[in-house]
């Protein structure tokens, strides 16, 4: 990869064809007239990395965090909403699950659409259903409104399924192959923010009162909050946010964009994609780890206020702590990736310390000391949420030259059906049993994806792809300086007695 300007003797011509770009390249001896598609799809390419590339990830991470942030909003007080619009505490959690179940079914369709019209038609569509969603909700504060709610809820829902998929996407189009890792945890780290903070502030911003007014006075003000802030970022999307820089950042993804529109095939990718069977493992394992952090933030509010009654600002403070530790542990996990590139390695070993939080947070959760409760509940966030841009990177290696909206939406429909399943089975379980039960529930489904993530071959296409570009593109230049060489040898030599 090269900082430098793009020099004169390479020519980078954008022909919108859908999302694909054609790169032509040209060296110090021009390509023939008559050479083929495949010659020319192998020529060097030229690379380039732009600082606009950390302007466009952290305002998806922006973005990402404010959809994220209104997936929990609900049942974080979930005892609260109960009470309010007068509905039972399972309706509460569709609130959370509604995410899920949407997400499933609309994200072929989606990243169908990534793959034909690209990243900035998805944000414009991610951003526009979430602001419409946050004003539904403003105008939905009475006791007799909650299909109103519901259906603003439902609004954002669909905005989550144009934001789940792009991190690895966007850390591909724009980073350079030492940078993809960091990248896509930045992106995910927005998401996980959101999160945080949906723990955070609705316990603060909505106090458990008695009088309903105040009550609903508390509630219209946080929904005005959010729609405030989606407004603006929809607003910066507009005007800010590029479907691709200029020049593709790495030899891989030039390599990738040289592919005829014509060639490329939706359907078909998505039989490849299942026909290969380490990413087919890492589909299931993937959705078992990120459906038990889904399950265990639902449920948060009802498994804190079994133990630990009258304590739901404490039940979003636990749930901060989660979050928080998780987005230090998938910065973390990003930047190592980008150095050490032991994708499986890495995987398996958060994987397996995930499965060792869940049980030490579940031995404390009974706990009469809430500390005890914090520290473990932020060694399982660490690693459960952590795991996340890991999935992301480690199925865009499995499963190169594939797009990379389609292999994350793959997991992301896995985490959300395993994510709806544990949600419902682990409630009842609570309900009936208690909130022991229901954690040991979950560490048997961790311990299952953590020896089938074992099992995954560790197949590094993408790194592969690099490092076979970057030696054909200094073969070339070696041949290209050989024959220039050849051609001052062959000149012939002015006799000393003339000089």
């Amino acid at each position: 990869m090269s900082e430098k300007q793009a020099s004169e003797d390479r020519k980078v011509t954008p022909e919108e064809s859908g999302n694909h770009v054609r790169v032509e390249a040209r060296d110090a001896s021009p390509l023939p007239d008559d050479q083929s598609p495949e010659d020319r799809r192998h020529a060097p390419q030229e690379t380039r990395l732009y600082k606009r590339r950390w302007i466009i990830v952290f305002l998806f991470s922006s973005y990402s965090l404010c959809n994220s942030y209104q997936w929990i909003q609900y049942g974080i007080i979930g005892n609260i909403f109960v009470r309010f619009y007068n509905v039972e505490e399972f309706t509460i959690d569709w609130m959370s699950m509604i995410y899920m179940l949407t997400y499933i079914p609309l994200i072929f369709p989606v990243t169908w659409l990534l793959d034909k019209k690209g990243l900035r038609v998805i944000a414009l569509a991610g951003t526009g259903l979430n602001c419409v969603g946050t004003w539904i909700k403003v105008v939905s504060v009475r006791p007799d409104l909650f299909g109103v709610t519901f259906l603003g809820q439902f609004c954002c829902s669909l905005a989550q399924v144009f934001i789940l998929g792009m991190p690895s996407k966007i850390a591909s189009v724009w980073f350079g192959s030492e940078e993809v890792s960091t990248a896509c945890s930045i992106g995910v780290f927005g998401n996980q923010l959101g999160c945080a903070i949906g723990f955070l502030l609705p316990p603060i911003l909505v106090p458990n009162v008695n009088d309903m007014d105040e009550l609903a006075n508390h509630i219209r003000n946080m929904f005005y909050i959010t729609a405030g802030v989606a407004t603006f970022l929809f607003i910066l999307v507009v005007f800010v946010f590029q479907e691709r820089p200029k020049l593709p950042p790495t030899l891989a993804q030039a390599s990738a964009l040289t592919i005829p529109a014509e060639e490329y095939s939706y359907r078909a990718s998505i039989l490849r994609l299942l026909r290969n069977k380490p990413f087919v493992l890492l589909i299931i394992s993937y959705g078992l780890n990120v459906g038990c952090y889904y399950a265990v933030g639902t449920l948060l509010n009802r498994m804190i206020l079994k133990h630990h009654p009258d304590q739901e600002v404490n039940a979003g403070r636990i749930g901060l702590t989660i979050v928080i530790a998780g987005m230090v542990g998938s910065l973390i996990c990003g930047v190592w990736l980008d150095r050490s590139k032991t994708y499986k390695q890495t995987t398996l070993a958060v994987y397996i310390m995930t499965l060792v939080g869940m049980i030490i947070y579940t031995a404390t959760l009974g706990q009469k000391y809430l500390w005890v409760v914090f520290i473990t509940a932020g060694a399982l966030g660490f690693f459960m949420t952590g795991y996340l841009p890991l999935g992301f990177e480690f199925a865009a290696e499995l499963t190169y030259p594939e797009c990379e909206g389609t292999s994350s939406g793959l997991l992301n429909c896995s985490a959300q059906v395993f994510g709806i399943i544990f949600t419902i089975c682990q409630g009842k379980i609570i309900d009936k049993f208690g909130t022991l039960e229901g954690n040991i529930f979950l560490c048997v489904f961790l311990l299952i994806g953590s020896i089938m993530t074992a099992f995954i071959k560790s197949d590094l296409r993408r790194q592969n792809a690099n490092q076979l570009a970057k030696e054909e593109a200094e073969k070339r230049m070696l041949e290209i300086d050989y024959g220039a060489t050849a051609q001052i040898s062959s000149q012939p030599q002015t006799p000393s007695s003339q000089v």
